[in-house]
């Protein structure tokens, strides 16, 4: 089995690729792969607390790697940590990144190019399921979550902190994607089938920043 990273965002289809990929033989998970805003202490996308996604890590059984980003960030520091990032992963013997992402052809395309000469393949356990019926798959297979983040030009911001559930997604207007793949929502995975325990989280504060409502979720 090869060993690899997991693109770890703390959502679901970072978690639900857990998952899958530990049901496959090809590949080994070795460590999950967060970048951190170094100035909040908080994961860059989803501004969930450091201390929550130490705790998924600890019950995924796996290490966390943890990439500190600058806050502000431009798309060139970034790309420098990553390429740092990655030589250390392929000094350790890791052979590849496995990422979440489910059909934006767009971000798996940057995400080729900027590994093409790391060295580390890059590998997508969760491309091209159609979505609604992966949303259920996921919610019959046990994974709940929190909605931490929502995109309000694209969903109301009443969303925001509630349970990845069968009722959310019936309340989920036509126009937005089932697993949030357009950016509509992030959210914080607290149970599921890639977890030895379940973490307890409850929603904080309500943030607004720009279009983009946060609920911070704490440890229980």
């Amino acid at each position: 089995m090869k060993p690899i990273l997991l693109s770890w965002s703390s959502g679901k289809d970072s978690a639900w690729s857990l998952h899958v990929l530990r049901q496959r033989a090809e590949y080994e998970v070795v460590g999950l792969l967060t970048t951190f805003n170094d100035v909040a202490d908080r994961v860059a996308m989803h501004a969930v607390r450091r201390e929550l996604v130490e705790r998924q890590a600890a019950g995924t059984g796996l290490p966390l790697w943890g990439v500190p980003l600058p806050w502000p960030c431009s798309n060139e520091q970034y790309e420098s940590v990553m390429a740092r990032t990655c030589a250390k992963a392929l000094a350790e013997g890791i052979e590849g990144v496995a990422f979440g992402d489910l059909f934006l052809e767009d971000v798996r395309a940057y995400r080729e190019k900027r590994m093409r000469d790391t060295g580390l393949q890059p590998i997508f356990p969760v491309w091209g399921l159609p979505t609604h019926a992966l949303a259920q798959e996921m919610i019959a297979g046990g994974l709940r979550a929190k909605l931490t983040c929502i995109d309000t030009g694209k969903l109301d911001r009443s969303f925001v902190g509630r349970d990845f559930d069968e009722a959310l997604l019936s309340a989920l207007p036509e126009e937005v994607d089932p697993c949030g793949e357009r950016g509509e929502f992030h959210s914080f995975v607290y149970r599921g089938p890639m977890l030895d325990t379940v973490l307890p989280v409850s929603v904080g504060e309500t943030v607004v920043r720009d279009q983009f409502v946060f609920a911070d979720l704490i440890a229980s």
